[in-house]
Parts: C-alpha cells; structure tokens; sequence
C-alpha cells in the first residue's frame, strides 16, 4: 500500500473517532431519555396534551424538544416514543424537528461559526418548520397510512404478558387440558371451583393446589385472588427502561454506525474547495425566486447524503454557505438532518415503508417552504451578510471540554444501562 493510500485512511479513521467522540454523549443521553419516557410517560398525560394537534400542542411540544437530545437518532426515537404513546402524527413530527434544530448547543455553535445572523435564521427557521409540519402532517397525511403506521408501532411493541388464565403466564401450558396449571381430565367439573371436585377437600389447605385460605373467592379466577404485581422501588422502573434502550439500539444501531461512517467519509475526502461545484453560479443570470429554489433543494440534498452529527453538520454548513450557497440553502441544509438517508433506515424500521415514504415526502415540502421562507424575508429585509468566519470542517472533540465530560460519564453508564436491558430482554423472552 503506497504512503498516499496509508494517509487517507488514517485520516478517514481520524475523522470517524472524532465525531463518534462529538456525537456518543448526546446520542446516549437521548436514547436514555426517551427509554425513561416511553416506561414512566402516561398515556393519558400525552393524550391531554398532544392527542390532538393545535397552537398549544405545537408549543408544548416545541418546548419539550427544546430540552431534549439534540441527536437526530434520539430525537427519532422520542418521537416515536411520543407516537407509541398515542400522540398525533402532526406534534410528533413537530417535536423531531424541535429537539434537532433549536437546541442551546446549536445555537453556540451557530453564533461561534458564522454569526448572529445565521442563529435568528435558524430560529426563524425553525418555528417556521414546526407551524409548517403542524399544518402539512395533520391536513395531507392519509388516514389510512397513519392507521398502517401505528399498527407497525403496536406490533413492534413488546408482547403483552395477557395469555394468562388464574393470572399466570400460561403461554407453555396446554389449556385444552389444564387450568391452573393442572391436568383436570379426571375431575368433576359441575361441582368444583377450578374443575375439581371439592366436597371432601378442605378449603383451608387447597383449591387448585394451593393455600387459599387468604383470598376471596368472590374475586377470583380459579378461585384465585391474583392482583397484577405492582412495581416496587427505583431499580424496578430502571431495569423495565432499560429495556427499551436495548431494543432501540438492536433496532437502529446499524443505521446510526452506517450514517456516522459515510459523513466521516465524506468530510474526510471532500475538501471545502470541492462542495462549490454543486451550486449554482450567480453568473448564470436565473431569476431570484428560481435560484433560490434550487439552492434549497441542493442544500437538502447534500444534508441527506453527507450528514455528520449537529456540530459537524453546522461545520459543513459554514463550508457550504463560503462555497456559494444561498442563504437559504443554508438553513435549508441545516433543518434537512431529518431526511438523511440513515434516518430514513430509522423511519421505515420505526414506521413501515409506506408511512415513512409520506413521512419523508411531506418533511421535504416543509424544509423546503422554509427555506424559501427564511431566504425572502432575511434577503428582502437586507439581513445577510458575507462577512462570516469558517473553520476546518474536522475538529477535534478531544481535550478537557464538556463533550470529555460528558463521554466519561455517558460510556460507561450507557454499556451497563444497554446490559441491563439486554438481560431483563433475555428474561422475558424478547431478547434482540
């Protein structure tokens, strides 16, 4: 292998550590989070507040994604978490789009790479998007393909433990020759409780084989009191949580590895130099409103082929706008990093392929809306400005920082929390 060769790869694994390094906390803080929730978040709370799409839905749930991940791979699985929860589709989706691009730490990158002026056109954008996905996802999303979407949510949701007769787990017994666990064949049925003849048994020490001297028969199934077993102490909700972690990730994980291998690839063999070549040159003479349309669609389509993590993306995103790009396109480049096409691996294993092919379509209209949106009313008002600054598109996350912090913290309580819910999993049954 010649030393040019033994570079790039070096350098291609260089990239890929330092944004598995930027991305890892973020991403495990998020999947953690929206374990908790989809265990802990009652239905009927979600259903009192995001079970119908309005103003006030639209912004609870803006606010909520605001505090979330801001990892596009957590923030999928929220809002799934939010739709298994009985959510509408519109809030949702609403909330995908919060938690991914109005984030505080997108904001400190925004301002500390290309200025104030690119963080209000985020901002801006990005309601915009939210009031956009509200009004496209609850008027044009067919009925019928969002009741074809939660019944691939309800199927992937763990089985319910409900084929029980005397309030057991009955699922490896015969029930044409048992109840209660017991072969009855040779009892009498007309004069028993569970099928057995008890004229000469003494209720004190059996019914069904068992003592029942301490529960009401008037309450029973076979003569049995057996109340659901109520959860007890922390660990019990943590380990049930856990649970979920360990399925999303069996779920997704190959489409996150597969998104952050690309980008690495992409950012690590592109020069900067090199994205000018898909715009459009001002020369060209196109009217304003056209040029401006297709800097949009450029800018979405380069986010969902070249993706890398919030930061590098906002890395690639000041290389694009130095390159040429629109305005616009920017900020239509930046709220596109839920149209990668990892994401939509994630869509179609969360959703089916049907819903995620609306899913996506209509997530397109929407940027694309807004990017027109932002780059009229920030170019007609004289707000854009060409005196921005630009960094290498690969930076280091190493070093003592918060995302150092962070990654101390999140590696080691993410491989026991993934332990624990592959074992609680196992024991169930549902091991992936």
């Amino acid at each position: 292998m010649e030393s040019g060769d033994s570079n790039i790869i070096i350098h291609v694994i260089s990239v890929l550590f330092n944004m598995s390094w930027q991305i890892f906390w973020p991403l495990a803080f998020g999947l953690i989070l929206s374990s908790f929730i989809r265990h802990l978040l009652p239905v009927d709370t979600v259903v009192k507040h995001l079970g119908k799409t309005d103003a006030k839905s639209l912004t609870f749930t803006t606010i909520l994604g605001m505090v979330s991940s801001s990892c596009s791979y957590a923030a999928a699985s929220l809002s799934h978490t939010l739709l298994a929860k009985k959510a509408t589709l519109a809030n949702a989706m609403a909330f995908l789009v919060s938690s991914t691009n109005l984030i505080v730490e997108m904001f400190i990158v925004l301002v500390a790479l290309m200025g104030w002026t690119f963080l209000w056109g985020e901002v801006i954008g990005g309601l915009i998007l939210i009031a956009t996905v509200g009004f496209l996802f609850s008027r044009f999303y067919p009925k019928e393909v969002e009741q074809e979407l939660r019944q691939h949510i309800e199927s992937a949701e763990p089985a319910k433990h409900a084929h029980s007769d005397c309030g057991m787990d009955m699922s490896s017994m015969k029930h044409e020759t048992s109840d209660c666990g017991m072969d009855m064949s040779n009892m009498k049925s007309e004069t028993s409780d569970c099928g057995m003849d008890m004229s000469s048994m003494k209720h004190e020490t059996s019914n069904c084989g068992m003592d029942m001297s301490s529960m009401k028969h008037e309450t029973s199934d076979c003569g049995m009191d057996m109340p659901a077993p109520e959860e007890t102490g922390l660990m019990s909700k943590i380990t049930k949580s856990a649970g979920f972690f360990q399925m999303d990730l069996a779920m997704i994980g190959k489409e996150i590895l597969i998104g952050v291998v690309v980008s690495s690839i992409l950012i690590a063999l592109i020069p900067q130099e090199g994205w000018k070549a898909l715009f459009i040159s001002n020369d060209v003479g196109l009217p304003t409103w056209l040029h401006s349309l297709l800097d949009v669609i450029i800018g979405i389509f380069v986010a969902m082929i070249a993706y890398v993590c919030s930061v590098g993306n906002l890395i690639l995103a000041a290389a694009l706008w130095h390159g040429g790009i629109s305005f616009g396109g920017v900020i239509g480049f930046i709220l596109a990093d839920v149209l990668t096409i990892p994401m939509m691996g994630v869509y179609k294993k969360y959703y089916g392929k049907r819903p995620t092919k609306w899913m996506v379509g209509l997530l397109f209209l929407s940027i694309l809306f807004t990017g027109l949106c932002v780059d009229a009313i920030f170019n007609g008002f004289g707000w854009v400005s060409t005196d921005q600054t630009v960094r290498t598109l690969n930076q280091s996350g190493f070093g003592m920082n918060m995302t150092t912090v962070m990654n101390l913290i999140f590696i080691p309580l993410s491989i026991w929390y993934y332990r624990l819910g592959k074992k609680a999993n196992a024991g169930m049954g549902m091991s992936m």
